[in-house]
């Protein structure tokens, strides 16, 4: 770890002092980024970023303040550290405000063997290029595909050192290598377009260029005379692209800070079943080669593997530091900020348990309905889990696919949709959140 990003955070602990803070805690982050990205085989933009950006939390008695700035001279740490003990002494009493004791702390903030840099060579704008340049002419080379609408590369790299007043000192560095393409299909008002991409911390990780180019293409091929479905009732199965935005909804649900302020449809329901009896919900902020991975928190919390959800039934909430004691309950190592905000509640790493069928098994045994590829818009009530989405996909018809769809709403509740819900086995394991397909059979589908 760089010493510079130390050095950076002490002195903004020792200026918050001298300001008159009773305690404080600092981040300090460095990253690189490049981006490149190529039309008709040639370049088309080139972006590269780099800079240093600083956090400061103060606390004056149970009063609390934030500040950030990209520069990183002694005067401007010096009026950040002014200016933050200035807000948090006009700021409201919070009596759940706090850094954590130093017997919470993580005593482990090694982060080497969760595999979260990769140490080789960043790469060359032109390898940037030609990745991205390969992945466009696959997709041009699908027969029907008559555009490219974007193709692009890009490689980041990130320091994070995180210190407070309470003793913890702590930090990791994090790289990724992104690839993504998205091609158009048809022409005039005909045309339809679809999406492929991998992001990976190690380079050698991922995948070929041309695989990426040649499966955009064929999913735009995919969507082309796409009609509406009929409106009623029917199966809906949730691509894996897409699915884990239905478990996304219950994370939301068991945050702490939803549950603290009642604004919970699953605010009465712990203990209770949330899920099929066969699923759970396991979170693991320390996977190896995850991007939800991290040796600590952001308030200097030991992070650990968790069950959130145990044969269906649900275990615990969400929880930072103030929200733990708003609770009356122990934290669970899932703070997350940035350098210009305070924690919040996060999670990390989650896995659902995968089924024992594939998609293609699941697609057959549905009968008649919607297969979901993409969506658009939400109108989602928090308290009730009232859920109606924009939704776009492929028809099946017998167990069939038959034709593509597109301006459909598809609407349910999410209580209900979770516990009725039936896993493919096609989760990829790499990603932070690996969700399988998910079939729920039966919501409501507006169309024609």
């Amino acid at each position: 770890m760089s010493k510079a990003l130390d050095a950076l955070t002490k002195s903004l602990l020792q200026a918050a002092t001298r300001a008159g803070a009773n305690a404080a805690d600092a981040m300090a982050v460095s990253a690189t980024s490049v981006s490149i990205e190529v039309r008709d085989n040639q370049l088309e933009q080139a972006e590269r970023a780099e800079g240093t950006d600083i956090g400061l939390r103060v606390f004056v008695g149970q009063r609390s303040a934030n500040v950030s700035a990209s520069d990183t001279s002694s005067r401007t740490i010096d009026e950040m550290a002014e200016r933050a003990v200035a807000m948090a002494r006009e700021a409201p009493e919070d009596p759940h405000a706090g850094l954590a004791d130093p017997d919470q702390l993580a005593s482990d903030r090694s982060a080497a063997a969760l595999e979260l840099y990769d140490p080789t060579p960043e790469p060359s704008p032109e390898a940037l290029q030609d990745d991205a340049a390969r992945a466009e002419a696959a997709a041009l080379a699908v027969s029907g595909v008559s555009q490219v609408q974007s193709a692009g590369a890009g490689y980041g790299a990130q320091e994070i050192y995180l210190a407070a007043t309470n003793g913890f000192e702590g930090g990791y560095m994090r790289s990724e290598r992104g690839l993504s393409c998205v091609a158009i299909a048809g022409s005039g008002l005909g045309m339809e377009r679809d999406y492929d991409g991998d992001s990976r911390i190690f380079q050698a990780d991922l995948r070929d260029a041309a695989d990426i180019g040649t499966r955009a293409g064929e999913r735009a091929l995919a969507r082309l005379d796409a009609r509406k479905p009929p409106t009623g009732s029917y199966p809906v199965l949730f691509d894996e692209r897409v699915s884990s935005s239905l478990i996304g909804h219950l994370l939301s649900a068991i945050n702490g800070q939803a549950i603290a302020r009642g604004a919970s449809f699953l605010r009465d329901a712990m203990g209770e079943q949330v899920l099929p009896a066969e699923l759970s919900l396991i979170e693991d902020p320390r996977r190896v080669r995850a991007t939800g991975s991290r040796p600590f928190d952001a308030e200097g919390l030991p992070t650990t593997r968790r069950t959130l959800v145990e044969d269906g039934v649900l275990q615990g909430w969400t929880l930072d530091l103030a929200t733990a004691r708003k609770l009356d309950l122990a934290p669970t190592g899932n703070a997350a900020r940035g350098t210009s905000s305070g924690p919040q509640p996060s999670n990390w790493n989650i896995a659902l348990t995968q089924g024992n069928a594939s998609r293609d098994d699941l697609i057959r045994e549905m009968g008649t309905g919607l297969l979901v590829t993409s969506m658009i818009g939400s109108t989602i009530n928090p308290n009730t889990g009232d859920y109606s989405r924009g939704a776009a996909g492929l028809w099946v018809e017998n167990g069939e696919i038959t034709h593509a769809i597109n301006e459909c709403t598809i609407a349910g509740n999410l209580r209900d949709m979770l516990r009725s819900l039936i896993p493919a086995n096609d989760a990829r394991t790499h990603l932070s959140r690996v969700v399988p397909s998910l079939l729920v059979p039966g919501m409501t589908l507006a169309g024609a």
